[in-house]
């Protein structure tokens, strides 16, 4: 440990930090986007007619199905020659891992919605309220309270495949580490730091999982 050169984070840092903050933009927006689609996969999931449900579940079965990599080649590939022009690593990264987290987060947002009980939504249609104002009002507010342990540990996950965009040419945040750590010849610096971060974002999100669940039980 005498060797460990703390110099070598402080010299590369701006580099590193473009790479956290690609790290953070592919977590918002897979995030964001995952929950925007795959709340409407959900619903489409739930519906009783085969043909809208259908299609859902067979989107969800693919993309569970798949590694996030071959995910990721494959927007890489397929969208610009579906449009006739490239659109660059970035955007195709966003696109797949949006599209590849809808699937998972459709699932969380099922279960959640699932989780509460068949006569509320019928009460509720009872007394006058339209099918939108149950789903609103009562099932949602209940439904988020057992989805969003779920989708907490869903955005860990996110975080730690964010690693995985260097087969589209983007520098992550383990990425911009690895090529400092080649270029100065200090990976024991660079890997240390990277497993420091990866440590404070994970146990951070964990302690505020047990910090919803305490308050759930108080």
């Amino acid at each position: 440990m005498s060797d460990f050169d703390w110099g070598v984070i402080a010299r590369s840092w701006s580099f590193l930090a473009e790479g956290m903050a690609l790290s953070a933009l592919l977590v918002v927006v897979a995030t964001i986007g995952g929950l925007v689609i795959g709340f409407g996969l959900a619903l489409m999931r739930l519906s009783s007619n085969r043909l809208i449900a259908g299609p859902a579940a067979a989107y969800v079965t693919v993309m569970r199905s798949l590694p996030l990599v071959l995910v990721l080649f494959w927007f890489y590939f397929l969208v610009p020659l579906a449009i006739g022009r490239p659109i660059g690593s970035l955007a195709s990264a966003l696109i797949a891992f949006v599209m590849f987290e809808a699937a998972f987060y459709c699932e969380i947002i099922r279960a959640g919605i699932n989780n509460v009980r068949q006569g509320q939504t019928e009460a509720g249609l009872a007394t006058g309220l339209r099918r939108s104002q149950v789903m609103r009002h009562i099932v949602m507010p209940q439904a988020l309270k057992a989805m969003t342990p779920l989708v907490l540990n869903q955005i860990i996950i996110v975080f730690q495949d964010t690693s995985l965009v260097y087969v589209v040419a983007l520098h992550d945040f383990l990425t911009t580490a690895s090529i400092v750590a080649a270029r100065d010849g200090r990976p024991t610096e660079m890997y240390t730091l990277v497993a420091v971060v990866y440590l404070i974002i994970c146990l951070s999100s964990t302690k505020a999982l047990e910090f919803y669940r305490k308050g759930r039980a108080g």
